[in-house]
Formats: C-alpha cells, structure tokens, sequence
C-alpha cells in the first residue's frame, strides 16, 4: 500500500500562531523530533523574514535530517535568494489565484500570476531548486481558471502542486470534488494545506486524500493562524485507524512529540484533544470505567499506547466501585467490598460539593476507610524555601530538598514567586526522578489580608502516569511547593507500586 506523504509545517505556518516566537534552537529541537517521528517533509520558516529565519534554516540543513527540508518563498526573486543563501534544496513557492486576492491584495491580472509563476519557477529551478508550488486562496478561486493555471504550472517542471483551503471554508464534499477536478488536469502529485476556521480542517484533509491526494500539510497539535491547521496527530490516526491508509509516522511518539512543542510554543494543550489530549484516555463515568477495566475497547477506539499514551482512571462524582477500587489497588490498598462503598460514597459527596478529588485525596480516603497501612515514606522532603520578588515582576527563588537521604538544591527565576518556586523544584526533580508539572492550577481564596490559598497540581513522570494533589496555606507559595512536593511522593509510590506487581 503507497504511503501518505506527510508535510510538517509546525515551524513555519505553526509559529504564526498569535503569540508563538520561536528561537532558532527551538526550531531545531522541534526538527530533530519531526525527523525522528517519519515525516517526509519538514517545512522550516521564511529565511527572508529575519536573520534568525537565516540561522534557522541553515542550522537544520546541516543537521543532516532524513526529512526533506523545505522554505516558504513567495514569487519574487529575493525571497529565492534567501531561501539559496540558506542552502534549503526544497521551495514550497506560493502565490494567491482568487479574484479577491488579485484585485485587492495583489493588484494582480490572472495572466500576470501565470506569467510571474512561470518566471520564478525557473529561477528556482535554474539554481538547482526543487518546487512545490501553492495557489493561495485556492478554494475561492474561480475552478476553471485554477484548473489551467494548475495545468500549465504542473508542467513547468514543478514536484508537486498543493491545493490550500487558506480560510478554512471548504466542506470534505467539496473539497473531494476540488481535488478530483484538479487530478483530472495535472499529472504531477498533489498535496492539500487546509485551515481549521470552521473546524474541518482534518475532514477536509482526509476528503483530499481520498479523492487522490498524495500528502497533507499539517501542523504538530493543529497550531497555526487564527484557528489554526489540520492537526497532524489526527490527520494520521484517522488515516490508520478509519481509511487503512498508511503514513510513515511512528505513532507511538506522537504524545512526547506533542508535549515537546507545546513547552516550546507555550501553547497549552486542550484537555480534551483528540489523540494527545490528556483527557483523551481518560476515565470518570462509572459504566465507562467499568467498561474499560473489562475490555478497553469497549470505550476506547484503539489503545492509549498506539500514540504513546496511558489509559487513566479519574475519581470523581461519577465514577463507580470498579474505576475506584483499581486506583486504590494501584497504590496498594484493598478495600472490602463495604469498604469500597463507603469510599464511592465520600468520592461522590465531594463531587456534589463542586470539589475536584484529587489522587491525593482519594489515597487518604482509602486509608481512613480500609485502616490499612502502606508504604508512605515521603522520599522527598522539602527543607528549605526561600523567595525574593523584585519590582520588576521578575522574582527569584531557591529551594533545598532531600531525596532518599541525599540533598539537593537549585535556585530559579520566574513571573512571580510561585513560578520562580515552581521552576526550582522542577529544576531538581525533571532530572532525578523524571517527574515534572503539568498541571497547576489556584482552586480558592478566601477573604481578608490572611486569605487562605488553595492549590491543585497535577504531576506526571517520563512514561505518562499522573498523580494530583492538593494544598492549603495563607502562603500561596508555600501551598505550591506543598502540593508539587505531595504529588510528587505520592507518584513515585504509585510507581514503585507498579513495579512490585510487574
């Protein structure tokens, strides 16, 4: 079965999410791992734009990748110059066909965007260029005129052709018809780049590749302009898993691949995303859980593994006996089957209250209920904390802890003294025990000067199993530190639990 190619462009269409800078070694960070997750085509940024675009490019190039390293050039001679002195073999060139970017944007004939095309093709190609060429806003171009200018395009020597729905208007009929019309005319590849405004980007990137295109553009965790691209974590789990449509991605590596850009880009990931989400494999609904617990395939498509995942077991106002009684037993204890009523009881009486029950919570209440003692060595103490916050809202902060006898401190800068705290603790325990934060999140304040602040975190190691807590204190600082440091305990229990039973 012919492979779907895959064409990233986290680098380039993704850092034009609003808000999203990268330096140029993050961008080859990200490259590093695209190559290694099997993508075909790797789009690196604009080497026009900056002197950092420049050292981007280049850097990347000489890095050597499997992957075919491509730039963004537009059709005019200095954008393919940059992108020569940038040493990029691969141009992704690019140029509007709609009447409504012609007339206002480009102030533009339709036979002066054939003729222009035709002149930089062969300036990109005398220099020893290999083209893929875009016609910007081509689901709004009038279809016979994009059908010719395609055709004449195609045959000027050109990789490949890509069919962009710039604004995300398309519906996967249409844009099935779309990529069937144009195949009738061109006898080179074609790709499609779609744009998520209406949220079909990965219906519509699907509908393409069933009419007969031969790759997709995508973008790590759907990133992008506005609201973003087709996601390249969902594009090619719907291709495996609906269509038995191959591509050459390593499945398994998708989630550390999305967590990656997320900490670089700073764009948080939806709990309930599709494929990477944390919530994606995650359980609550009693049915569900006891669903899961039997068969997984009862309320999961295709196993959390396939994309690096885990399946995890939430307590909360709707779980059942099953979903708790698994989760304690993680973490050692064995409740009698009055027992465990009780504790489902206590579990769905906090979630009335509005209260998230935390992992933290639900191990004391197992141990209230059952009377059973575990193992619950705190293998890290916190000895000291000490914070220094400046008028310029940076702030500073050390820490000290012991862990299994030995001590350890660091000292770290943030956007406040939480941050700077939180960034200290990570700094020691990433590296030691592979446990890191994931989540954080301020549950409650209560009133006057001496208010008391709540806190929640959630924890995770290097093989995705999480762990959440919580802490009270009229320091908020301190409740942080508290409840990383609790959460970190108890997930290192949970592993060690684990690893017994195995």
């Amino acid at each position: 079965m012919e492979k779907i190619r895959v064409f990233d462009t986290t680098l380039r269409d993704g850092e034009g999410t609003p808000g999203v800078a990268l330096t140029p070694e993050d961008k080859l960070i990200i490259a590093r791992h695209l190559d290694r997750l099997g993508v075909e085509a790797i789009e690196v940024g604009t080497p026009i734009t900056s002197k950092g675009e420049m050292k981007s490019a280049r850097s990347i190039i000489e890095e050597g990748l499997r992957a075919e390293i491509y730039a963004l050039g537009r059709i005019v001679k200095e954008d393919v110059d940059a992108i020569i002195k940038s040493n990029v073999k691969h141009i992704h060139l690019f140029i509007a066909t709609s009447d409504l970017h012609l007339k206002h944007k480009l102030k533009m004939s339709r036979e002066h965007v054939i003729q222009k095309s035709l002149e930089i093709i062969d300036y990109a190609k005398s220099h020893g260029l290999i083209v893929e060429f875009s016609a910007e806003d081509a689901t709004r171009t009038d279809l016979n005129f994009l059908k010719d200018f395609f055709k004449i395009i195609s045959e000027a020597g050109i990789r490949r052709i890509n069919i962009p729905d710039t604004v995300g208007v398309m519906t996967p009929s249409k844009m099935y018809k779309l990529v069937t019309e144009i195949k009738s005319v061109v006898r080179v590849p074609i790709s499609v780049h779609c744009h998520n405004d209406f949220g079909m980007a990965v219906a519509n990137s699907i509908a393409g590749v069933e009419a007969g295109a031969e790759q997709v553009h995508v973008t790590i965790n759907g990133l992008g302009e506005r609201a973003g691209n087709a996601s390249l974590e969902e594009v090619v789990l719907a291709l495996k898993m609906l269509y038995n449509k191959e591509t050459n991605i390593k499945t398994e590596s998708l989630y550390r691949t999305s967590q990656l850009v997320s900490k670089l880009t700073k764009v948080p990931i939806p709990l309930n995303k599709a494929i990477v989400g944390d919530n994606a494999f995650a359980h609550e609904v009693g049915i569900h859980t006891h669903g899961v617990l039997a068969s997984p395939l009862t309320y999961e498509p295709f196993s959390p593994e396939l994309v690096g995942q885990i399946r995890k077991i939430i307590p909360g106002k709707y779980s059942g006996k099953h979903g708790i009684k698994a989760e304690l037993e993680s973490l050692g204890l064995y409740p009698t089957d009055e027992q465990l009523g009780e504790i489902v009881r206590q579990v769905r009486a906090l979630g009335d209250k509005g209260k998230v029950v935390t992992d933290a919570e639900l191990m004391k209440i197992g141990k209230d209920f059952t009377g059973q003692n575990i193992d619950d060595k705190k293998l890290i103490e916190l000895i000291e904390l000490s914070v220094m916050t400046g008028t310029n809202m940076t702030s500073t902060a050390s820490v000290r802890i012991r862990l299994n006898g030995k001590e350890f401190s660091a000292a770290e800068t943030g956007v406040g003294p939480v941050d700077a705290a939180v960034r200290a603790i990570q700094k020691i325990t990433s590296n030691l025990v592979n446990v890191q934060l994931k989540e954080y999140r301020l549950e409650a304040l209560t009133g006057g000067s001496n208010a008391v602040a709540e806190v929640i975190v959630k924890v995770e190691d290097n093989i995705g199993n999480t762990f959440s807590a919580r802490s009270a204190n009229e320091d908020i600082v301190k409740a942080s530190v508290n409840a990383m440091i609790i959460g970190i305990n108890r997930i290192l229990l949970k592993k060690k639990m684990k690893n017994v039973k195995s």
